[in-house]
């Protein structure tokens, strides 16, 4: 992508992540339970931790997409495209660990307990971490691009095992896409209010993974490019 664009492309992600956290801290409606009290802020996470799973699965997805290409071409550019979005992944993966943590200490009194998403949320954040530190393992280009490839794509199971949990197994965690997203009344104003947020959210955290995806393969295509000038100068 070319120079300017990629500017106007951070100037738009960065206007965009800066209206997502002002929509969740200052323009969502305060929330009651039903009895009527008035929910305390800790439910505002949940506008900022549910889009950043979503994208944490779509960087996964891409490094899984990009792992069969690779094996099918042998094209040096999707093995730059899988650790590109594999990085960012464990990133956003992270995120979803931090944010889930704090939630479970407003909603159940502790940052941890071993309940089926949060536990397969942290399997797949190791299964990446796996796979980043096996990319570091390896010297030998092709090789390295050729068992990290069959890794992203064993190691994609991890994702639908992750986001089909609580549907699985017994959880107290709420369901990403239902209740959670309106709270106690979803209707009028005030539901429009959280859905609108909700939406803003997803675009912010989207366009940044674009953003940093653009950045990072950038990176990898130049440091693949100097390796090979280097190569056939010797």
């Amino acid at each position: 992508m070319e120079n300017k664009k990629l500017r106007i492309l951070t100037v738009v992600t960065t206007a965009l992540v800066l209206l997502s956290m002002y929509m969740i801290f200052f323009y969502l409606p305060i929330m009651r339970s039903g009895s009527g009290e008035v929910l305390d802020s800790s439910f505002r996470i949940f506008y900022f931790h549910m889009p950043i799973a979503i994208t944490a699965y779509l960087a996964f997805f891409i490094v899984f997409a990009a792992s069969v290409m690779q094996l099918r071409s042998n094209d040096a550019k999707w093995d730059i495209y899988a650790r590109s979005a594999a990085e960012i992944g464990v990133i956003f993966a992270l995120l979803v660990l931090i944010t889930g943590s704090i939630w479970a200490r407003a909603t159940w009194g502790w940052y941890w307990i071993w309940e089926p998403r949060l536990t397969t949320s942290l399997a797949l954040f190791l299964v990446y971490v796996t796979y980043l530190l096996l990319r570091q393992a390896i010297e030998e280009p092709e090789s390295r691009a050729r068992l990290a490839a069959v890794f992203g794509i064993v190691g994609f199971v991890s994702v639908p095992l992750s986001f089909f949990s609580i549907r699985l197994w017994r959880s107290a965690h709420p369901l990403m896409f239902g209740e959670a997203m309106y709270g106690s009344s979803g209707g009028g104003l005030e539901g429009s209010a959280l859905q609108l947020t909700l939406l803003v959210n997803f675009v912010a955290f989207l366009v940044l993974f674009i953003t940093l995806f653009i950045y990072r393969s950038n990176m990898e295509n130049l440091k693949e490019e100097i390796r090979v000038l280097r190569g056939s100068s010797r």
